[in-house]
């Protein structure tokens, strides 16, 4: 494996930190979603810097940033852009704000069903199809969608269908005591700071490359195997994981360990990236639910039954 490689992450972490004071799970999470070819959930509470992390991170790695607030009145193409009719009967199509390397749908659960389906093709296929003709998207690129906690007023729960192409999900809380003194403190250096560019879009794909050749044993993989099964063999459990979520767990975890200067896996890896690639693929049955029994509860309880592989 490069130096490169493993110097990539590290340069655009050390960007990003310098605006965004903590959330060092989020950042870790932004980087394996990106350096795996996916996108990533983040669920918080307002002024989390949800939106403040997204655009630092799009800054860093040298993309063209886009903000899509979603509304209950949004259309799908507010999302994926139209076709516009002049009066001699030509047409040119308007690119929608999807069309970028980085997109962040802020608070997408506030848009109905209809309007968050508009990013499923793009977020599977790279490509939006506007009136039966398809427009490939930049590449790289990646959906940062937020979304208030669940059951929040005015908003629409995402579908299985929607949730499953997220890799990963986050949680974006509220920071620490120290952290919140640290931001209050050199809150007007903060929003002066400009952040650099440290890499580029030929780059990350030469990044994505070296994922794929992050060594996985065997042993690892039936481990990953196992864990999901032993989801969707609870008793509790509604709507279980699809296979979707072993392939997230394959890929995020080679980017993982190359994020961690390895080029193989381990199974901490799977271990650490279990809960944000499983939690939004499940849903718990209402009786389940009744009894305050959680998706995370699950997952837990999997981890811990389980057998960890003794070499990786």
């Amino acid at each position: 494996m490069s130096s490169k490689a493993f110097a990539i992450p590290e340069k655009i972490l050390s960007e990003v930190s310098k605006v965004v004071i903590g959330k060092e799970d989020i950042k870790e999470l932004l980087l394996v979603s990106l350096m795996s070819g996916g996108h990533l959930l983040i669920e918080g509470l307002p002024g989390t810097a949800k939106t403040t992390i997204s655009r630092v991170f799009a800054q860093a790695i040298g993309g063209e940033f886009k903000r899509i607030q979603f509304t209950p009145d949004m259309l799908p193409a507010d999302i994926t852009g139209f076709y516009l009719y002049s009066p001699d009967g030509n047409s040119r199509f308007v690119p929608g704000p999807i069309f970028a390397n980085v997109v962040l749908a802020d608070e997408l659960n506030r848009a109905t069903p209809r309007t968050q389906a508009a990013l499923l093709e793009a977020m599977q296929e790279n490509q939006v199809s506007v009136e039966g003709i398809t427009h490939p998207l930049p590449h790289p690129s990646m959906v940062i969608a937020s979304q208030l906690p669940y059951g929040g007023a005015g908003t629409y729960p995402l579908t299985e269908v929607q949730a499953d192409r997220f890799l990963l999900r986050a949680w974006s809380g509220y920071p620490s005591q120290e952290e919140e003194k640290e931001i209050i403190t050199n809150i007007a250096s903060i929003e002066e700071r400009k952040v650099e560019s440290v890499t580029e879009p030929q780059e990350l794909l030469e990044l994505r490359q070296a994922v794929k050749n992050i060594h996985l044993s065997e042993k690892v993989r039936d481990y990953i195997i196992s864990l999901v099964a032993h989801v969707r063999q609870n008793p509790d459990v509604l709507q279980s994981p699809s296979p979707r979520a072993s392939i997230t767990l394959y890929k995020a975890s080679k980017a993982l360990a190359l994020l961690r200067q390895r080029d193989f896996v381990i199974p901490d890896d799977v271990k650490r990236l279990s809960r944000p690639a499983l939690e939004h693929r499940v849903r718990i049955k209402p009786e389940a639910e009744m009894e305050e029994v959680t998706p995370r509860d699950i997952i837990e309880k999997v981890l811990s039954e389980v057998p960890v592989p003794k070499e990786p």
